[in-house]
């Protein structure tokens, strides 16, 4: 198998376990037919950005040439702190899409990665969000109608709860087996501002994500394109949007989104 294009997010479908497919050029291809075989991902130099299609010698903030990563509404300040979200204001960098994009119902979820973390998705993000995420579980805390209640229950929580994903355990699957997603909620609802209580979700559902692994590693390495060029290795697992190497090493998709690179399985 041989493939050429352009790098971006693998996408996912939950699943036991989830599915990872990645598309390159005209061809889109099952990472999860690809465990246990040798592959080969060799960067050519070719960096594109990933809203305006431009060519680039540098990518910023996951696929972005700088012009965008400076005034594009996808890498607003608001992306990574939703409190400071305007959309219900109809303002932002661009003002039709953070209506589109954040104007809409927002989910605060709690996740078991390596402890409980709290986070802020759309509704049409999960599971995406979490399997993205790496979790190993995860529950809705509260709906919100738009992005900076989210936020704000967020921030609310962040004396109590990580907001921060600990890659290297995540990778590791090293994560607290004694934790209980449901308890969790129930003990700090009442932590929340009364004014944001009402936001409460009465789903307890638990979801459960299973990766495509064949082989945790005890020690992870972290390989990257800039400075290596060529990777060759038995690709033993994939989980959030890291390919799982045999030797413990590890690489990045999403981190490398709009690099060109030619992927060949055998």
């Amino acid at each position: 198998m041989r493939a050429l294009g352009i790098l971006d997010k693998m996408s996912t479908i939950y699943g036991d376990p989830v599915q990872y497919s990645l598309k390159l050029g005209d061809d889109v291809v099952s990472m999860n037919d690809l465990l246990g075989k040798n592959i080969s991902l060799r960067f050519t130099g070719n960096i594109y950005c990933g809203v305006c299609g431009k060519k680039t010698r540098k990518s910023f903030g996951e696929g972005l040439c700088y012009n965008c990563f400076a005034n594009s509404p996808e890498n607003a300040e608001c992306i990574l702190r939703p409190e400071l979200c305007l959309a219900h204001e109809h303002k932002g960098r661009d003002v039709e899409w953070e209506i589109k994009h954040h104007l809409q119902p927002h989910y605060v979820y709690l996740a078991l990665v390596n402890e409980t973390k709290v986070g802020v998705t759309r509704g049409t993000q999960i599971p995406t969000r979490w399997i993205d995420q790496g979790a190993n579980q995860a529950i809705i805390l509260a709906e919100t109608p738009y992005r900076q209640l989210a936020g704000q229950i967020e921030v609310s929580l962040k004396e109590y709860l990580t907001d921060k994903t600990h890659w290297s355990k995540m990778l590791r699957n090293d994560y607290n087996t004694e934790i209980d997603l449901v308890e969790v909620k129930d003990r700090i609802e009442s932590m929340l501002p009364e004014e944001l209580q009402q936001y409460i979700s009465p789903n307890d559902e638990i979801v459960e994500m299973h990766y495509p692994v064949i082989e945790y590693p005890k020690k992870v390495t972290s390989l990257g394109l800039d400075t290596q060029k060529e990777i060759n290795s038995k690709l033993i697992g994939i989980r959030a949007q890291y390919l799982i190497l045999e030797g413990g090493n590890v690489i990045n998709i999403r981190k490398h989104s709009g690099y060109e690179v030619e992927l060949i399985a055998e």
